[in-house]
Formats: C-alpha cells, structure tokens, sequence
C-alpha cells in the first residue's frame, strides 16, 4: 500500500459535499468506521465504493489519495467529526493525477456493493482538473445536491 508522495500530498485531492457527508454519519453510526475506494470500472461504472474500515482490501496495487473530513452535524445527535480514507489502484491513478475529486451524493441506486446502495442513494464522482498550482480549478457543472435522509 502505498500513499501519494510527499509533493503530490500538499495537493489536496478529495472532498465532500454536505449531502455526502450527511449520508457518512448516517452509514458510520452504523457500520463503525468507513473507507472508499474509487472503483475503475467493474460493477459500478467508476463509481466511489465505500465499505466499513478494511472491508476492501488495499495492496501494493493501490494509492491513498488522502482523507475526506466529515465535519460533525451541529445537529446534537453527538456525531464527531471524523475522516474516511479514500484509496484508488496505481494505475487508475496514473490517469486521475491531474484531479481533484470531490464525493458528492445523488438519489438512484447504484448497481455495486457500497453501503449506502439499500438507502436508495449513491455516492458518484465530480472531477476538476488542478491548475498548474495544484488547486481544483472552477467546477464544471452543478456540484451538491439535496437528498433528504432515507425514510
């Protein structure tokens, strides 16, 4: 297992919509601790897949582009803020590298494993290119959305 080197870590490369990160409290209180894996094309499309922490197992083969900070609600549920590892293989990765990706939710069912897929939401992908700086550049279409909690 391997993470991004130490320059490309001064990059940030994930983040989370509020949407996204509503449905990670929900699926951690849950399950316990969480993790993604950016699929590359089996079962889900290219879909985000998240699992309980170690439920996917990462190897050599595979990157740790960094951590998603899920903020607390401020709902007084008692929910902490926490983060959730997001990995991809090495190769997808040669690819994605000039990427910022951000881990929005939307309704509709996936067709994979991950864990949100039984409340009739799916997690999905938002890309932006980095700029020569390393920061995203502007989005290119809407990003967020509002998905109410599962009834």
């Amino acid at each position: 297992m391997e993470h991004v080197s130490e320059q490309e870590q001064a990059v940030e490369r994930v983040a989370v919509t509020e949407a996204a990160a509503a449905q990670l409290r929900r699926l951690r209180r849950r399950n316990g601790p969480l993790m993604f894996h950016q699929s590359g094309g089996c079962c889900d499309g290219s879909s985000p897949m998240c699992f309980p922490d170690g439920d996917f197992i990462t190897s050599e083969a595979d990157v740790r582009l960094g951590d998603l900070a899920v903020p607390a609600a401020g709902d007084g549920e008692g929910d902490e803020a926490f983060t959730v590892p997001v990995w991809m293989s090495k190769e997808q990765f040669a690819l994605w590298s000039h990427t910022h990706l951000t881990i929005d939710l939307v309704r509709g069912r996936g067709a994979g494993f991950s864990l949100e897929a039984p409340d009739g939401v799916r997690f999905l992908i938002r890309s932006r290119l980095l700029t020569s700086a390393g920061e995203p550049g502007e989005p290119s279409g809407p990003v967020g959305c509002e998905v109410p909690p599962p009834g």
